[in-house]
């Protein structure tokens, strides 16, 4: 898969010499600038291969399908990344990418480069705040971290900015089939075929219901109550929106949801200021979909729209 990635998109990435795993921006890395180096398990893409680029991450490591990179790659990454001025660490709140990525970082300092982790939590169906994962909302965080590094902010300010936009992101999606790893082909839980599962995480994690198939429409009002209850926006305020396929779901279906979620931000005076419709947070072939809010303010807007220049996104 990385050898077919970098083929297929030779403009934009290329392979640490240091290790096969570690996929590098071209046009990313340089002096005087904060590395954003991100990763995890394959499976998810264009997560994360997909955001590595001129404006967006500088570089990725890329572990087995649902597991974390090893140390080494994150290492090459960040050798790849340090523009001399630190280099920040983006992932998703699991435990195995904790325990690497924090292993790697420790053995940076050794080389004297500093390394500091912002954690992604933005799935809003786990209730404890510590154990929130990082999912869809990724796309975003990622976003404003990138462009806060590419804009030659300082380490305190870019690490600000990864937080602040966490902090201002909220996911929540539901699973309609179970997925399949490459090496069993067997589903890794059991889901009815009129079944679905409200809240359910990207590996297969368990959600918050299980119930009957319901409509998209039905679907998409109970997670947007949820988001919109936690959230609490008051009217005026500014959000950008994903609406993202967890693999199998085609567009068609996500753009009905997309419509109804429209029609609920409008009647809570809601302004969408950008749209995404897509897979862009995927896990293997699951039938599902998931909606990210990302609220702005003007600083979030500014590090949204900024450019950036991957292989699988584009904006500005």
């Amino acid at each position: 898969m990385l050898e077919g990635i970098v083929l297929a998109h030779p403009e934009h990435l290329t392979v640490s010499s240091e290790n096969n795993r570690a996929i590098i921006a071209k046009d990313g890395p340089r002096p005087g600038k904060v590395g954003l180096v991100i990763g995890g398990g394959s499976g998810h893409e264009p997560t994360f291969l997909g955001f590595v680029g001129r404006g967006l991450a500088d570089a990725a490591a890329i572990g087995n399908v649902f597991a974390s990179p090893p140390p080494d790659p994150i290492i090459a990454c960040a050798n790849a990344a340090s523009g001399g001025e630190g280099v920040l660490f983006m992932y998703g709140n699991y435990a195995g990418d904790v325990m690497n990525f924090d292993m790697a970082a420790e053995m940076l300092a050794m080389d004297d480069i500093e390394a500091r982790t912002v954690l992604t939590t933005d799935d809003i169906a786990v209730e404890d705040l510590e154990r929130r994962r990082g999912v869809a909302g990724n796309f975003f965080i990622f976003k404003a971290a990138g462009a806060a590094c590419d804009t030659m902010m300082s380490f305190d300010e870019c690490e600000r900015i990864a937080r602040k936009a966490n902090a201002q992101t909220y996911t929540m999606g539901v699973g309609l089939t179970a997925c399949s790893l490459p090496q069993t082909r067997v589903p890794g839980f059991d889901l009815g075929a009129e079944e679905m599962e409200i809240g359910l995480g990207i590996h297969g994690e368990p959600g918050v219901r299980r119930g009957p198939l319901a409509s998209a429409d039905a679907v998409t009002d109970e997670i947007v109550d949820k988001i919109l209850a936690e959230m609490d926006p008051e009217p005026g305020e500014k959000v950008a929106v994903l609406v993202n396929s967890l693999g199998a779901t085609p567009l068609m279906e996500l753009y009905i949801v997309n419509r109804r979620l429209s029609q609920r931000l409008k009647d809570r005076q809601i302004d969408v200021h950008a749209t995404w419709v897509g897979p862009y947070c995927t896990s293997m072939d699951m039938a599902g979909m998931s909606i990210t809010l990302h609220r702005l303010d003007g600083e979030l807007q500014a590090m949204l729209d900024h450019p950036c220049d991957c292989a699988m996104f584009r904006a500005g």
